[in-house]
């Protein structure tokens, strides 16, 4: 950091079992990225190329060696594994993942109906080579998963081989571990923590009110994913504490109280009516 304070957090270094943020490109050029790195790069674990944007983004090869070369870990849209799987492409889907040279791949059944055997067996098939993140949750909205299959699902994935679960909210963060309006459901996610470590979870919380939810509810190094770009620096200071939405997080619970009570100096009505 570039000065101390006091009472700010310890943050896990990179690279990171817990605290990871992942960070959703959803088509930016390579000057982006490299600007991106340059500004933000150190605070970033994850990114994932949204989606089915890895097929129409030019320079794809190049991005992923750009982030890679920053100890940025790379991985292309569930989204696109299901387009793969949807067409009976899988191996096609593997040599892919081998030409870009992607040590990280996404598996997940948010927009097709897959049998969830089969879908363990794509992610013990993929842990072999690769570093498998698997997201549980529908992204239609208004389709609800029970909490005790959430914990089923989220631990036979694991135990299948993957790395991490992502709990699914979509970039819109309004469906899966969400409700339309936002807010987290919080006997959902809390059913989940229960029974599945927390480490081994990342979250989607694409909305600033979500990742001040999770860092208050799970401290510092919560794991976050779908995070845009342009928040990679604000939501590092919501972890530690250096803005608004979490200020008195960290401060000791006297001085938090005292600062609490202080009232606004009054305001000038000198020459008003």
């Amino acid at each position: 950091m570039n000065f101390s304070l006091s009472h700010i957090p310890a943050r896990t270094s990179k690279p990171r079992e817990e605290g990871l943020t992942m960070v959703m490109d959803k088509g930016l050029g390579l000057r982006q990225v490299d600007d991106l790195i340059e500004s933000a790069g150190h605070l970033m674990d994850l990114v994932k190329l949204g989606f089915g944007t890895s097929y129409v983004t030019p320079g794809l090869k190049e991005k992923v060696k750009r982030y890679t070369k920053a100890g940025i870990k790379v991985y292309l849209g569930g989204t696109l594994f299901e387009a793969f799987i949807a067409r009976g492409q899988f191996e096609a889907y593997r040599r892919l993942l081998e030409d870009l040279g992607l040590e990280c791949t996404e598996v997940s059944d948010g927009s097709i109906d897959l049998p969830h055997d089969e879908k363990c067996r794509y992610i013990n098939i993929l842990a072999q080579d690769h570093t498998v993140l698997s997201e549980v949750g529908s992204k239609e909205s208004g389709i609800l998963i029970s909490p005790a299959r959430w914990v089923r699902m989220m631990n036979a994935e694991l135990e299948a081989g993957s790395w991490k679960v992502i709990a699914e909210a979509r970039e819109s963060g309004n469906v899966g571990i969400y409700r339309p309006s936002g807010h987290a459901h919080t006997a959902l996610v809390n059913r989940i923590l229960a029974k599945v470590p927390g480490r081994d979870i990342l979250w989607e919380a694409p909305q600033k009110a979500q990742q001040v939810w999770f860092i208050k509810q799970l401290g510092a190094n919560v794991n976050l994913g779908n995070v845009s770009a342009e928040e990679v620096i604000p939501l590092e200071t919501l972890r530690l504490g250096l803005r608004g939405d979490t200020f008195f997080q960290y401060l000791p619970e006297e001085v938090a109280a005292k600062l609490r009570q202080v009232k606004p100096p009054p305001q000038d009505t000198k020459g008003k009516a």
